[in-house]
């Protein structure tokens, strides 16, 4: 059977959510980022050139399950983030990350004078330097997910950083990274605090994710003002081949 994909519409499972943030993706699919989204009945994700991220209802059922394989296909990937689910009979665990969720107490936010705005045309740049740094999913339309700023030495893109989930009221910062020819210099810190300052000036609050192994980056965030507000579970499961 064919994939059938439709809008989501914002349904009473949204405000079933104890906190926004213990389900951003999904907060954010069924919000402010509805116009990326993909469903097959209570299934969303993103559209698969924006973002990698899958969300199933609030403790799925096994329709919650089937309607996530008509969604992705055969052999296709889920991702998910939060509290791990268990799935049925069939679909094989690929990836199991602890890690932790913080958010924005006291953090001093300002702009800074030699971030720059990326936009499209900045994405062959922007794609290699995640390739070579690392710090998570980035696709081809990730940057239309907010504002994403990032410094440049001689033309050359260094650093960067972003917005990606936006469940309402908050605003995920992403995409922290810096060149290893770069790294020492602070330039981490500079482009959170002018990415936090736009999502302040909207009247949001920043928070941002990253593995639990990561201690210098925890270190880090904590320094500058975000506090820790819950550990999750970054899991991605294939679904089962059909043949």
């Amino acid at each position: 059977m064919g994939t059938v994909l439709s809008m989501p519409t914002k349904t009473a499972d949204a405000s079933a959510l104890s906190h926004v943030l213990d389900n951003p993706g999904r907060a954010s699919l069924l919000g402010p980022h509805a116009r990326f989204a993909e469903s097959v009945g209570a299934v969303l994700r993103y559209h698969p050139e924006v973002s990698v991220f899958v969300s199933l209802p609030p403790d799925p059922g096994e329709q919650d399950w089937r309607d996530a394989a008509e969604l992705l296909g055969p052999g296709g990937l889920l991702p998910t983030g939060g509290d791990a689910p268990t799935p049925p009979p069939g679909w094989d665990r690929v990836l199991h990350i602890p890690g932790v969720q913080l958010v924005d107490e006291s953090l001093r936010a300002e702009p800074d004078a030699e971030a720059v705005r990326l936009g499209p045309s900045d994405v062959p740049e922007m794609l290699a330097l995640v390739e070579h740094a690392k710090p998570g999913p980035f696709l081809t339309r990730t940057v239309e997910l907010g504002t994403y700023l990032g410094i440049r030495r001689e033309g050359r893109l260094i650093a960067m950083a972003g917005e990606r989930l936006h469940p309402p009221g908050w605003t995920e910062i992403s995409a922290v990274c810096t060149h290893a020819d770069f790294r020492g210099q602070g330039l981490a810190t500079r482009l959170v605090r002018a990415v936090a300052h736009g999502i302040r000036e909207r009247g949001e609050t920043p928070f941002l994710h990253t593995g639990a192994e990561n201690v210098n980056a925890i270190r880090l965030y904590e320094s500058i003002g975000f506090r820790l507000r819950r550990t999750v579970t970054f899991a991605a499961y294939r679904v089962p081949d059909e043949r």
